[in-house]
């Protein structure tokens, strides 16, 4: 079975052919970067231009890298949300289109649930296994029981993880995309130099905050006269440690909770656009050995929104008998739990 795969959620645009063999047989991905680096973040309507203007050649692209023609294609599946709900509306009216013309099934993929599944594309991981999804907008934990089984053990109270970095990068004049970009800056700075939050760690349960650590930064940002670039650097290593020390912390209670209720299973999965961060990475590698997991994350060009994992998300819905109407609408919020 060969599924294309259409994602255009936030700032990527991007189509994709996988097959149920865990091969990616084409990848075609535009990045606005550019679009949006003047304006520090993400503006919709600007992103939702961007992928109506460019969405057709990828998914051509797509299909010549691929050497398929559309009688080729057993289904179409497409993010349905959550996400920027013009940028949502344009990719899943397309993959409508397409799924109706070549007469093959459609499929509405969560953006969440092709973070959650993307592990599985690049290897055999069983259920049931814990997740920690940490993106832009999403920052939670999660268990993945099974396709479209999903419990909620925390998640954010304020600011995501990766929109602190975002916000962060902002204060500190680092440029967008404020993820990679402060891992950059912190990679010559001494994270020991400032004594920022560690905000929840310790605290029951395992939500996290990032508001108050993002605010910490801006004080200490404004208690500075004329910082140079070390202090600069210093400043972003202070703040890249803190999220790894929440996040440790936070995925170590977690664990606890998945041993107990799940005892069967083995794995922590670290997925979305955050989850790319070598730093974090190595401290969750730590936290979950120490718990008695191993810890796996895809790597890092499926870390970020793709449309591989929308198509392996269609995949493995479709392997269930699951597919859907041609008049799903698009969702800006969409919880993969809906009980929490």
């Amino acid at each position: 079975m060969i599924v294309l795969g259409i994602e255009t959620s936030c700032d990527e645009t991007a189509a994709a052919l996988v097959d149920g063999q865990r091969r990616i047989l084409a990848q075609a991905l535009a990045s606005q970067f550019e679009e949006h680096r003047a304006y520090g973040g993400v503006v919709p309507e600007i992103a939702a231009r961007s992928h109506v203007e460019r969405l057709d050649g990828l998914i051509v692209e797509a299909m010549a890298q691929a050497g398929l023609g559309w009688h080729q294609i057993d289904a179409v599946a497409a993010t349905a949300g959550p996400g920027l709900i013009g940028g949502v509306m344009v990719g899943l009216v397309e993959a409508k289109a397409i799924a109706a013309v070549a007469g093959v099934p459609f499929v509405a993929v969560n953006h969440l649930e092709g973070h959650a599944l993307t592990v599985r594309l690049v290897e055999d991981v069983a259920f049931p296994y814990l997740l920690l999804l940490i993106s832009g907008g999403h920052c939670q934990l999660l268990v993945v029981e099974g396709v479209g089984r999903y419990t909620r053990l925390g998640g954010t109270i304020d600011d995501a993880a990766g929109e602190a970095f975002d916000k962060t990068a902002k204060l500190l004049g680092l440029g967008h995309p404020g993820g990679p970009a402060v891992e950059r800056t912190a990679a010559a700075g001494d994270s020991k130099r400032f004594r920022l939050p560690r905000p929840m760690v310790g605290r029951e349960g395992c939500d996290f905050s990032f508001s108050g650590l993002k605010t910490a930064v801006r004080q200490t940002l404004e208690g500075l006269e004329s910082p140079d670039g070390a202090t600069i650097a210093d400043l972003a290593a202070g703040f890249q440690a803190a999220v790894a020390d929440v996040l440790a912390d936070r995925v170590a209670a977690a664990t606890a909770m998945f041993r107990a209720r799940w005892p069967q299973g083995d794995t922590l999965v670290v997925a979305g656009g955050v989850a790319a961060n070598r730093l974090l990475r190595t401290r969750l590698t730590q936290a979950a050995e120490a718990g008695g997991l191993r810890m796996i994350a895809p790597p890092p060009a499926l870390c970020t929104d793709n449309a591989a994992m929308i198509a392996w998300a269609g995949l493995e819905r479709l392997a269930l008998g699951w597919s859907d109407p041609l008049d799903t609408p698009a969702r800006a919020r969409w919880p993969l739990d809906d009980a929490a």
